[in-house]
């Protein structure tokens, strides 16, 4: 995959930003940053090449960021139905192009990526995922290897698996499959995880440089970058929206927050201890939901027009289905559907994608581990 290398865009930016008190070289360098980024597989641009600097706060009346940032997406009539961001097949063109890229590695060099997963215990909805996540990776050429634990297993036992996929040459990921049983210390567990191979981008490492201008993490958490990717390939512009999380947890709801701000949104987090978390979250254009709530989000809790990202996942029991359970979001989708423009489904939206930035994730440690870029 091209990308843009990071100090080019860089010293692009501060050259044209900088260099002239021109507004109108401004503009166009502003106008730049909140077009779509270039075609590729992965459209996310290194983040820092979308660092700007706070002197630019003089200019804001002028340049007009809320102008920039407009949506492509044109706000429905009460008769409009919001349109389906339909990530299933979005990541099918990603995994498309990353079993490209494994095939040319294979054949050029001999080798091809290698991800590990821990999963503990007998989760129904964990046990899917690791089983979407092997399907994904025998789609696309890449190495799949597992270890299975007891739900009684001591953390000793999963640091010592942890240890040994460390050390091997042939794993360029690593994923311990969350969340664990409440006697086990995540946080702990973790960090024991070379941060090398951390590609769920949880170490704090991953996750500080996430928050930082003039940082670029290792990797980015999956399926916050998923969202971002779902926003980019539907034309939705980031920059000067207000944007609504819902959860901060550490898997999504907090790498998503500061992955928008990264991208030049105003962000406010709904928790738990909100208070009017429905009026906060109508003001949005821009709605990530993640804490597994079903049908928290209501057709009443959105602003008409906006773009929701339902990352919640809930299973529900359903002997029809051919788990036993079926899938439900936090946004409840036959009201929210009448009052977006675009908007994730559950199942079929982030979770594909969610995927597919994982694939993307484990081939990039295994280019930079092999010095192999296209």
């Amino acid at each position: 995959m091209t990308r843009v290398a990071a100090g080019s865009w860089q010293n692009w930016l501060k050259k044209t930003l900088f260099s002239s008190s021109s507004s109108s070289r401004t503009r166009k360098a502003l106008s730049n940053l909140a077009s779509p980024a270039h075609e590729q597989i992965i459209k996310s641009p290194p983040l820092v090449s979308l660092d700007i600097h706070d002197d630019i706060w003089p200019l804001h009346p002028s340049t007009g960021f809320g102008d920039l940032a407009s949506s492509s997406i044109q706000e429905p009539t009460t008769e409009q139905i919001g349109r389906v961001i339909d990530g299933k097949s979005i990541a099918e063109r990603i995994r498309s192009g990353i079993a490209s890229e494994v095939s040319m590695m294979k054949s050029s060099i001999g080798k091809v990526p290698g991800l590990a997963v821990i999963l503990v215990g007998q989760r129904r909805d964990s046990q899917a995922y690791v089983r979407n996540k092997e399907a994904a990776c025998k789609e696309v050429g890449i190495k799949f290897v597992m270890t299975k634990l007891h739900e009684k297993c001591t953390q000793d036992d999963i640091c010592d698996a942890l240890s040994k996929f460390n050390q091997n040459p042939a794993v360029h990921g690593i994923i311990v499959q969350l969340p664990l049983p409440e006697h086990l210390c995540e946080g702990k567990i973790l960090d024991v995880l070379s941060v090398e191979k951390d590609v769920d981008g949880f170490n704090p490492m991953n996750m500080g440089n996430l928050a930082m201008q003039g940082r670029e993490p290792l990797f980015i958490p999956c399926a916050p970058k998923g969202c971002i990717e779902l926003l980019l390939w539907h034309n939705v512009k980031i920059m000067g929206k207000k944007a609504v999380v819902i959860g901060r947890s550490n898997l999504v709801g907090l790498p998503a927050s500061l992955l928008l701000q990264r991208h030049h949104a105003t962000v406010s987090i709904v928790h738990p201890f909100t208070k009017n978390p429905e009026q906060i979250t109508r003001e949005a254009d821009i709605v990530v939901s993640a804490v597994g709530e079903p049908n928290l989000v209501r057709g009443s809790w959105l602003k008409r027009g906006a773009v929701v990202i339902d990352v919640g996942t809930y299973p529900v029991e359903d002997p029809r289905c051919e788990h036993g359970y079926r899938l439900t979001g936090d946004v409840c989708y036959e009201e929210a559907v009448r009052v977006a423009s675009a908007i994730t489904p559950v199942p079929g939206g982030v979770g594909p994608m969610t995927i597919a930035m994982l694939l993307s994730n484990t081939l990039e440690s295994a280019k930079r581990t092999y010095n192999f870029f296209t």
